[in-house]
């Protein structure tokens, strides 16, 4: 590793989680905004944690602490493989490895609430994963290579030769961000018919690594949206936090679906427009 990689693996390791909860509370206020109320001050996801590490840890299976700690390690060394800009494919799938983790996690509390949250995450990996898989290659057909550090100094915008994919990438987003309709296996909102989902038997010290993890896995996501402006680093921070800000919107104005919508339409956008996207790059402008 570089000394430029070394920094920006260190950075990503502390900043990452204050950059994800500041986004968790920014989410807050404007969701409340969006609904007419106050809302909490934007620090309030810190306070949750905080609170919960201060609880008593009650442990419901010996292994399920230690699967989430797993999810925890392997969704920051995703975020460390990103940053220090290794094979994009390495990075997503360290990424699933950290999600296996997260529904074993569930399953071995042998609770219906989090075997059926624990299902329904298979469900939503099974949705989503495929069409991460392609951005990488569409990425890779782009600018001819998997390296993070290669896609992000390309001196053109990939996205211009991408659209159908960026756009697929931002609709399966809505899966991996938790966000409703999409919010299967378990929410951050008090609208969720399974209580807590795959998350139910957790709480204290674990639920709040669950919240950090989820903090660097935000980061992670909006980082690869920064990809598809190669060089133009400005305009890929701005498109992120566009991005993220119609995430909230859908969130607030859709009703929860059923799982067997959520896999047709997320693979009818991976089909149609992801793969669509390809092939239109290899049959007309033969790249």
């Amino acid at each position: 590793m570089t000394t430029t990689s070394t920094i920006l693996v260190i950075l990503f390791i502390i900043l990452a989680p204050v950059i994800g909860g500041i986004i968790s509370g920014g989410d807050r206020i404007i969701s409340a905004k969006m609904q007419s109320r106050v809302g909490p001050p934007i620090v309030q996801p810190f306070y949750d944690v905080l609170k919960l590490m201060g609880k008593e840890n009650l442990v419901v299976n010996r292994y399920h602490g230690d699967y989430m700690i797993c999810f925890l390690i392997f969704t920051i060394v995703s975020g460390c493989l990103f940053f220090g800009g290794n094979n994009l494919l390495l990075v997503i799938f360290a990424l699933i490895v950290a999600g296996v983790f997260l529904v074993l996690a569930a399953y071995c509390t042998n609770s219906p609430y989090a075997l059926i949250g624990a299902e329904r995450e298979l469900l939503q990996m099974l949705a989503a994963e495929p069409m991460i898989i392609l951005s990488a290659v569409g990425l890779y057909v782009v600018t001819g290579t998997f390296d993070v550090y290669g896609i992000a100094n390309c001196q053109h915008i990939p996205i211009i030769y991408l659209p159908g994919v960026f756009i697929a990438l931002t609709y399966v987003l809505t899966i991996k961000l938790r966000k409703s309709p999409f919010d299967l296996s378990t929410s951050h909102h008090a609208h969720q018919e399974l209580v807590k989902g795959l998350t139910t038997e957790f709480a204290g010290p674990s639920l709040g690594l669950f919240e950090i993890a989820h903090w660097y896995e935000t980061v992670l996501l909006l980082a690869m949206i920064f990809l598809f402006f190669g060089s133009y680093w400005i305009l890929g921070i701005i498109l992120a936090v566009i991005i993220y800000f119609i995430e909230i919107l859908i969130d607030n104005i859709n009703a929860r679906i059923k799982w067997e919508l959520m896999l047709i339409s997320a693979w009818a956008v991976t089909l149609i427009l992801g793969v669509g996207n390809l092939m239109i790059l290899y049959f007309v402008f033969h790249i």
